[in-house]
């Protein structure tokens, strides 16, 4: 068979002896089937707009998502985290404070890194910084403590109505709303109060109250009452004298015609209220009522 005979039959072009011949040969059955089936096949609907569209977001959704690395600037940000973190870890640790808080009726004894010792009385507080203490001896106080300090570098006590400063001596701070009394009983402290500094000498003390300052004389080389689980007072207030008698007996006081600025000079028990009580109303012709937690002080004409 002429293989241009398929193309010319397909084109309805053969001549009749062309087709005669054609039909003797073996294509002509395989492509005549061929196209009585292709005949009875229909193509489906095809809408261009919507497979062009489908197109595109096949090629979106497989197309690889890429991200931008840049490995240098990477490790330069987690260095610089690092850096921070360190930093910050540093002065942390550096800064940190020890904190040492005792609670009404409470004493506490506390070893300083130098050894110097100190006892802080009922509700009070004390921050140093136990890691800088070689390069600074240096500590802060809220309340009442008593101090022996070991010999070395200047060694100071911070309160928010004045600083004491000593080498090596005995002393006691005390530093409560309004109430500022340094004694010392034992070498020589410098006391700063409004910034006017004062030497203070074994045996002398220097006390603010509200801003009054007065001096007066301790035995040298002893100890303040409290330690001795007494308070002792001399020429102050009457208020100052109460807020020391709940600290020590945890005790809410309640006052009735009481005249808290009346002075009060003497001492009371810090282990025996009873006696305490009366320590403290016989010299001042009050009168008392203890009723649980509470203690109630009244004048003689009212109860």
């Amino acid at each position: 068979m002429q293989e241009n005979y398929l193309a010319k039959w397909l084109n309805n072009e053969l001549t009749e002896a062309e087709l005669k011949e054609f039909k003797k040969s073996e294509e002509y059955a395989t492509y005549k089937k061929i196209i009585e089936v292709s005949e009875k096949l229909e193509a489906p609907d095809f809408d261009m707009d919507t497979a062009l569209a489908a197109i595109k977001n096949k090629r979106l959704q497989d197309s690889p998502k890429v991200i931008s690395l840049s490995p240098y600037k990477t490790f330069l940000r987690i260095a610089a985290v690092v850096a921070v973190l360190l930093t910050g870890a540093y002065f942390y640790l550096n800064t940190l404070d020890e904190q040492v808080t005792t609670l009404y009726a409470e004493n506490k004894e506390v070893i300083l890194p130098d050894n110097s010792e100190v006892i802080l009385n009922a509700e009070s507080f004390l921050t140093f910084n136990k890691k800088n203490w070689e390069k600074e001896r240096h500590l802060t106080l809220s309340g009442e403590a008593y101090f022996k300090v070991a010999k070395g570098e200047k060694f100071t006590v911070e309160t928010n109505l004045g600083n004491v400063t000593v080498l090596g001596t005995q002393f006691n701070v005390e530093n409560r709303n309004g109430f500022f009394e340094v004694t010392c009983y034992e070498g020589l402290v410098s006391v700063v109060y409004n910034g006017v500094e004062t030497k203070l000498p074994a045996g002398n003390s220097f006390l603010a109250v509200n801003g009054n300052i007065s001096r007066s004389t301790v035995v040298a080389n002893g100890v303040p009452s409290w330690i001795n689980k007494e308070s002792t007072f001399k020429s102050i207030p009457l208020k100052y004298v109460l807020a020391e008698f709940e600290r020590q007996h945890n005790r809410k006081v309640v006052l009735n015609n009481v005249d808290l600025n009346q002075l009060f000079t003497g001492t009371f028990s810090n282990t025996d209220i009873d006696l305490s009580l009366k320590s403290i109303t016989v010299p001042l012709k009050i009168k008392f009522k203890l009723e649980g937690n509470k203690v109630l002080f009244y004048g003689e004409n009212k109860q």
